[in-house]
């Protein structure tokens, strides 16, 4: 259940983003004590909050809830985000409650976005890293065996070869979304200056 800043700031539609235990609730909330009557709650401040951690986490809770209530949710968060790792925990959620054929549709979209990417986010390693991760487009593969997600993880490993080195392997994410670092901060921060130097 949603505690009383998160539920205060539903009912009266005021909240400041930068409040620490608005913060916090958000952070706090695990999917398994989301109940039904939360989930009104958390769709309307998801839309409403501008920090993406925020929406992250929000979309990261209702992702891993079963209930039919949030197929037009996640039909909606696929829309507003531009970012392709929220897209894709929106794939994740909604692939729950339609067809292959709808996915497919979605997945046609994404794409899209994706080939276009390197035109202006050439050294895009963040995205590619979320969507190549365990938590991303292999979970799909494993879970629904869709040839759309094959296709797509095709074309993210395609580009993400293409990106120089110096952008590659610094963390990965396992299957509950948790970060894992496979450089340290300081040795990743280092490498792309260097090639920056370079180039």
């Amino acid at each position: 259940m949603i505690n009383k800043a998160l539920s205060s700031a539903y009912e009266t539609g005021s909240f400041y983003e930068g409040n620490i235990d608005f913060r916090e609730s958000i952070f706090n909330l695990e999917s398994k004590l989301v109940e039904v009557e939360d989930l009104e709650p958390l769709r309307y401040l998801y839309f409403k909050v501008k920090d993406i951690s925020l929406r992250h986490r929000i979309l990261l809770v209702l992702r891993d809830i079963y209930n039919s209530q949030l197929t037009e949710f996640f039909q909606k968060a696929y829309q507003k985000e531009r970012d392709l790792e929220m897209k894709l925990i929106a794939v994740r959620g909604l692939v729950k409650y339609v067809e292959e054929h709808e996915i497919s549709k979605v997945m046609n979209h994404f794409m899209k976005i994706l080939i276009k990417r390197p035109e202006h986010t050439p050294y895009n390693y963040k995205e590619y890293e979320y969507l190549r991760s365990p938590s991303g487009l292999p979970y799909l593969i494993k879970e629904y065996g869709y040839r759309c997600f094959h296709q797509v993880l095709e074309q993210v490993e395609k580009q993400y070869e293409a990106i120089p080195f110096q952008f590659k392997n610094h963390y990965t994410y396992d299957e509950k979304d948790n970060i894992i670092e496979l450089r340290s901060p300081d040795e990743t921060d280092q490498m792309i200056e260097d090639f920056f130097k370079i180039n």
